[in-house]
Formats: structure tokens, sequence, C-alpha cells
């Protein structure tokens, strides 16, 4: 079994990388937005740093959902789908493993490049190593919570809105504390950082634990 799911991680980040590029177009997502946002609301450098974490956080979430709507979808329509629910594997595992790969065609290079980008809002060296770390384990929350909704909006096509507006209300507790937390690591802050980074390991171990279960009830129940 252990072999199998390997395969189908390593064939799960090769498809990532032929189809949309991986990571490097949810990073170039990322990079647009907080490249606009400084211009839309001004050169006010202590606005930028209040702002700053959640315009981030807002920005990984956004990109997360960029290629989420293929994670099943492309099974489905060559027909692997039927063959991963026949086969030994449990269904479950097989949507950790696919989640596990699109967080790291996607999230990871994300997570690499939020210091770089916390520059543009003037964030200290607190500050970057805050939204840093609480990125680090909110974002695969969010791929799990989307893994959700890409498994419900599997057999539409053009499913892309339907899935975002699935999975963004699902994601609104992770966005709060992933805010929280970064927002916390910056000087001055009222709220310790450790509160609402536990908030947010807890958070992300919930939908490790819950996630795969619904999203495989979801392709069974599209199997038949």
């Amino acid at each position: 079994m252990r072999g199998a799911l390997w395969a189908l991680f390593r064939r799960e980040v090769a498809v990532a990388r032929r189809l949309g590029g991986g990571g490097l177009t949810g990073v170039s997502f990322m990079l647009a937005l907080v490249i606009v946002v400084p211009f839309a609301v001004g050169p006010d450098l202590n606005l930028l740093r209040r702002i700053g974490p959640a315009m981030l956080w807002i920005a990984a979430l956004l990109a997360t959902l960029l290629g989420l709507d293929r994670l099943f979808q492309a099974d489905l329509e060559d027909g692997s789908l039927d063959a991963l629910r026949l086969g030994g594997v449990p269904l479950e595992l097989v949507v950790v493993v696919k989640c596990a790969a699109h967080w790291c065609t996607t999230g990871l290079p994300l997570l690499l490049v939020t210091p770089v980008f916390g520059l543009l809002f003037a964030l200290d060296g607190a500050a970057l190593a805050g939204v840093a770390a609480s990125l680090a384990v909110g974002t695969p929350a969010l791929t799990l919570v989307g893994a959700i909704g890409a498994a419900l909006t599997a057999g539409f096509r053009r499913g892309g809105l339907l899935l975002a507006v699935l999975t963004v209300p699902l994601a609104i507790p992770v966005l709060i504390f992933g805010v929280a937390a970064a927002g916390a690591a910056s000087p001055g802050a009222i709220v310790p950082f450790l509160m609402p980074f536990l908030v947010l390991c807890g958070l992300s171990l919930l939908a490790l634990a819950g996630a795969p279960f619904a999203a495989a009830a979801a392709l069974r129940l599209m199997g038949e």
C-alpha cells in the first residue's frame, strides 16, 4: 500500500506541474495581489503594517483555491477515479495523498515567498516570522477543506466558482485565527502569539481528521 500511495503522490505532483505550472501560478497570483494593495491603500507604512498579515493570508487562501477544482475532476474525466475507488487503497488515504501533493506544489511555494512579499507591506522580522509560521500550519487546513468542495463539485463542468462558494465559508475560522496569529507576532500586539497559533494548529488537525472522510464520502456517492 505504501508503494501505491507514493506512486500516486509522484503522479499528482507531475500532473500539477504539467497542467498549471504548479506553484508558479499561485505565486504569480499572490504577487499580483500584494502589489496591487499598496497602490490601493496608499503609501502609509503604518497602515500597510496593520493590514499586511491579513492581506497575505487572504492572498494565500485565494491562491490555494487555484487548481483545487481539478483535484478530482481530472481523474473523473479520464476514468482513473473509478480505479481509485475500486483499488485496494482506502479512498480516505487517496484524498490525503492528493491533498499533500497539492500542498507541496501550491502551498509550499507560497510559504517560501511569503517573507519576501511581506517586505512590500513594511513588515519587520518578527511579523514576517509570525506570518510564515501561521501559514505553515494553516495552509494544510485550507487544502483539506478545499478538498471537500472539490469532491462535491467534481461532477460539474466549470465548477471553480461553486468550489469557492463552498470552500470559503468553511475556511473562515482558519482565516480568522491565521490572521490573529500573524498579527500577534508583530511588536506591540495585545494578544499573545501562542494562543491563536495553537488554535490554528488544532483546526489543521481537525481538518486532517475529518476532511478526508467527508471528501471520500462525496466521491463514493458520486459513483453510485
